[in-house]
């Protein structure tokens, strides 16, 4: 299994399309379809991240990415790296614009056949609107498009909304890191998907 300093970050995600080599929307950056009513997914660029910084202190202020890890993941190459935003239609009072409903990242290994998720998180105004899995579904595209045949992440074990989600997706717990979340002591279920099934 790869090892990434990232991957336990998608335990602490609140998460309840299709994508081709170049991830939704293509090489022309066109935002692809996503879960629920007026949401569609795009590459994450180096200007989202302040809207991004802003949830991931909000969703994990125990232990939020700096503004330089997130700088650091999307400048990596798109051979190695996927990072997703999910945007909606504004809600009320505010409609009429566009608003960033979550994100996404994905690492994989150039040539290689597996890949990690590496962090999911929906803004609070969209749980249960189907915005991770849409997330979800398109990293998991994105790796088999790449020739990868399993995905790994982990997840919290007091995470049972994430876990659900990842279960509902084909995923299976192959194991436990105990103690793995500092600092609670939290333990963290390894998970796997078999992109071949």
């Amino acid at each position: 299994m790869t090892t990434s300093r990232w991957r336990d970050r998608l335990g602490m995600a609140r998460a309840p399309g299709s994508a081709d080599p170049a991830g939704p929307g293509g090489p022309g950056g066109q935002p692809g379809p996503a879960g629920g009513s007026g949401t569609r997914l795009r590459r994450m660029v180096p200007a989202d991240l302040v809207d991004v910084l802003a949830l991931e202190h909000d969703l994990f202020p125990d232990d939020p990415w700096t503004a330089q890890m997130f700088a650091e993941e999307v400048s990596q190459l798109p051979q190695s790296r996927l990072y997703l935003i999910a945007e909606a239609d504004a809600p009320p009072p505010a409609a009429g614009g566009r608003v960033m409903a979550g994100y996404a990242g994905l690492m994989f290994v150039p040539g290689g056949t597996q890949a990690d998720v590496l962090t999911i998180a929906v803004t609070r105004e969209y749980w249960g609107r189907g915005v991770g899995s849409a997330l979800l579904g398109a990293l998991l595209a994105a790796a088999a498009e790449r020739g990868c045949v399993e995905v790994f992440l982990e997840v919290r074990e007091d995470n049972p909304r994430a876990r659900g989600l990842y279960l509902r997706r084909g995923f299976e717990e192959i194991g436990v890191r105990r103690g793995y979340y500092q600092p609670s002591g939290v333990d963290a279920i390894v998970m796997r998907k078999d992109l071949l099934r």
